[in-house]
């Protein structure tokens, strides 16, 4: 693949509705779409899914869009890239800036997947024609607004109910979603915004039979979810620690972790998701494939990535109307009536 041509478009994509976390709501995603070409003609798109602010990531969308124009495309325009290890190297003298890495990545492998006419799927180990999928749930101003939507969710087809959560708006919500929905497979995702001083909260979410806590105590703090584990019955699953493969086979060591949620970029792409989609079926870990509200562009990546055989839990993945009027790919993805990607 040599390299000729990469362009960047910025774009603002209004959710249909707000959608809030523990780090505050999103209401209008900022999108910057890659497009590299290479000498013949041919072309592949990429997706950057850095936000607004340095809440998730320290990557903003700003900072990744100077990060691109002005170190990772020039690195590759010229560049004769025999495959996709080519350019991992070429970036690995860049430290940081997974998001940024990612977007440019996912662009070559739908180069290089158009190039050599093996779908995504096959190229990243896939197995499976179909992906289960769930959908994620905002925090809601009430009760009565969470259980409406998980009714309309479940309408829908999805096949697996995730809260966010927040201090506060906790166990009281996972136990009104028990009495009116009964043993639905349903997790928590609390985005870092617990200490371990709030063990007792976790103890009473315990009681509930919850597929897994995403991501309760800090980023980098590895050490307390180790211990906030063993006091547990539900498994943890880990997000924003999970950087790379070693901190995989680190959280595993230390015990931090029974299910890990892969994010494409937040671990530079889908080279080292596959990367870690390949050890944690031996290691014993539970895997699915998370999603940052992409576009249909950076979905087809998380769809490919999902149907790998370590993939052992429902994912992320969500149908384009699920978070938007229109999206920007045709036809759109949508959700089986089997509840399936």
């Amino acid at each position: 693949m040599e390299i000729r041509k990469v362009e960047l478009y910025l774009l603002d994509m209004k959710l249909k509705e707000p959608f809030k976390t523990s780090f505050g709501v999103t209401d209008v995603r900022p999108v910057v779409l890659v497009r590299v070409e290479e000498r013949g003609g041919e072309e592949g798109w990429g997706e950057l899914v850095a936000g607004h602010g340095p809440w998730y990531s320290y990557e903003t969308y700003e900072i990744d869009y100077l990060v691109l124009e002005k170190y990772i495309v020039p690195l590759i325009i010229g560049e004769n890239l025999k495959d996709i290890t080519d350019y991992v190297k070429l970036v690995s003298k860049i430290r940081g800036y997974p998001m940024a890495k990612a977007a440019v990545e996912e662009a070559l492998w739908d180069l290089y997947s158009r190039e050599t006419g093996i779908p995504l799927s096959k190229l990243f180990g896939g197995v499976k024609e179909e992906v289960v999928s769930g959908v994620s749930i905002g925090i809601k101003p009430n009760v009565e607004m969470l259980i409406k939507e998980v009714y309309r969710r479940l309408d829908e087809g999805y096949r697996r109910i995730k809260i966010k959560i927040e201090p506060g708006k906790d166990v009281v919500l996972v136990k009104k979603i028990r009495e009116e929905f009964g043993d639905i497979p349903l997790q928590v995702d609390a985005n870092s915004a617990y200490t371990i001083a709030d063990v007792d909260v976790f103890l009473k979410l315990d009681k509930f039979g919850l597929l897994m806590i995403e991501q309760p105590l800090g980023y980098d703090d590895l050490l307390h979810h180790s211990i906030l584990s063993k006091k547990l019955i539900t498994p943890i699953c880990l997000d924003e620690s999970i950087k790379n493969l070693h901190d995989v086979i680190l959280a595993y060591k230390l015990g931090s972790a029974e299910i890990i949620n892969i994010k494409p970029a937040r671990v530079s792409g889908p080279f080292e998701s596959k990367k870690i989609l390949d050890v944690v079926s031996g290691l014993g870990l539970g895997a699915w494939i998370g999603g940052m509200l992409e576009t249909g562009i950076g979905r087809a990546f998380l769809v490919a990535l999902a149907s790998h055989p370590s993939v052992t839990y429902p994912n992320d993945i969500s149908a384009s109307d699920r978070y938007w009027n229109e999206d920007i790919v045709e036809p759109p993805w949508i959700l089986t009536k089997n509840g399936t990607i």
